[in-house]
C-alpha cells in the first residue's frame, strides 16, 4: 500500500526537528504531546524508516530524516503559496525567517526591511540576530529562509554570495597612548590587549584572520557577545578591538571610542546565505533580489 502522507505529518516532522522534543514541537503547532507522537508515528510507520534518533530524551534527526526534512519544508512552503494564490492582495503573503550576524542585524537589517516594506507592502518577518555560527545552523535546520552575514562561510549546504561590503577599524580609549599617535604601524600593536566576540562570530574571524597573523604578541583580555559590550570595554581602556565601522562609529564621533590610524586593507563583505535544496518560494526569490540591489543605492543611509 502507498503511504498516505498528510500535511500535518510534515508539520509535525519539521517541528520536531526543531524543537527536539514531543513536549516542545506540541507547544509549537498547538497540539497535545499526544497527537504529535502519534503523527510522528503514522508518518514513520508509513515511510517505513524511523526520522529520528532518541538520545537522551531528545529526538535527533537522523540520515532518513535528513532526506526528508528539504521536502517536506518544500512542500509546506508551496501549500502556503497555495493558499495566498488566490488573494485579493497585491503583495506576496508569508512569512519571511531571517537571521542575522550582529553588525548587519543591528546596524543595516532595520533599513533594509524598512525599505523592503514599503516597495513590496510585505509586513511579515521575523527577524533573528546571533552570531555567523548559530544563523548557519539554523539554515540548515530550516528554522530559518536566509541569512545575512558578516562571515563567509563554506558549509556545504549552504549558497553563499555577497550582497554588500563592510569596513572594519580597529579602536582605543582616548585614554590609551596610541590615541596619541597620529601614525600607529603593526610594531605599536605589539604585547597588546584585545576584547573579542566569541566564536562563531564574523568580527572575531576578521580579527584571527587579518589583524592578529600580523602581530607577534597579542592577548585576549576579554571574550564578549555583544558589540555594546565591547565598546564600553574598550571605552573604559580595558582593551583594543576590532570593530565594522558601522557599529563604532557613533561611540568614535561622541567621542568614546579612538580609531586607531593604521594603515591595513580593512575591508570585509557581507554574504547572503540560503541552503542549497531550500525551495524558493516566489517572496524568498523577490527578497534576495531585493536585497542584492539595495545596497547601492543606500550605503550613504547607514
Amino acid at each position: 500500500m502507498k503511504p498516505h502522507i498528510s500535511l500535518k505529518q510534515l508539520k509535525v516532522f519539521v517541528a520536531v526537528t526543531q524543537h527536539q522534543t514531543l513536549t516542545a514541537a506540541s507547544e509549537t503547532l498547538f497540539l497535545s504531546k499526544a497527537a504529535v507522537s502519534m503523527s510522528l508515528s503514522e508518518l514513520e510507520k508509513q515511510i517505513g524508516h524511523a526520522l529520528f534518533d532518541r538520545v537522551n530524551n531528545r529526538l535527533v534527526i537522523n540520515q532518513e530524516g535528513q532526506k526528508l526534512l528539504p521536502l517536506a519544508d518544500e512542500l509546506l512552503c508551496r501549500s502556503r503559496d497555495i493558499e495566498s494564490l488566490y488573494s485579493d492582495e497585491q503583495s506576496h503573503r508569508g512569512i519571511l525567517r531571517i537571521g542575522a550576524s550582529d553588525t548587519v542585524g543591528n546596524q543595516m537589517a532595520p533599513f533594509l526591511l524598512s525599505d523592503f516594506r514599503e516597495a513590496h507592502h510585505h509586513k511579515s518577518q521575523q527577524l533573528f540576530i546571533s552570531n555567523t555560527a548559530l544563523i548557519c545552523q539554523k539554515l540548515i535546520d530550516y528554522e530559518l529562509d536566509i541569512g545575512l552575514v558578516e562571515g563567509k562561510t563554506l558549509h556545504p549546504e549552504l549558497d553563499s554570495r555577497p550582497f554588500s561590503e563592510d569596513e572594519m577599524c580597529i579602536v582605543t580609549s582616548p585614554k590609551h597612548p596610541l590615541a596619541q599617535q597620529q601614525q600607529v604601524t603593526l610594531s605599536d600593536l605589539e604585547n597588546s590587549d584585545w576584547i573579542l566576540r566569541e566564536p562563531g562570530s564574523g568580527t572575531r574571524e576578521f580579527f584571527l584572520r587579518t589583524v592578529a597573523p600580523r602581530i607577534e604578541v597579542w592577548h585576549e583580555a576579554f571574550e564578549l557577545n555583544t558589540t555594546e559590550a565591547i565598546i564600553n570595554s574598550v571605552s573604559a581602556n580595558l582593551g583594543l578591538a576590532c570593530l565594522s565601522k558601522l557599529a563604532a562609529q557613533t561611540a568614535i564621533d561622541d567621542g568614546r571610542l579612538h580609531q586607531v590610524p593604521i594603515s591595513l586593507d580593512m575591508k570585509r563583505r557581507f554574504w547572503l546565505l540560503v541552503h542549497k535544496e531550500k525551495y524558493q518560494s516566489p517572496l524568498l526569490k523577490r527578497f534576495i533580489d531585493f536585497c542584492q540591489g539595495w545596497d547601492d543605492n543606500n550605503s550613504d543611509r547607514i
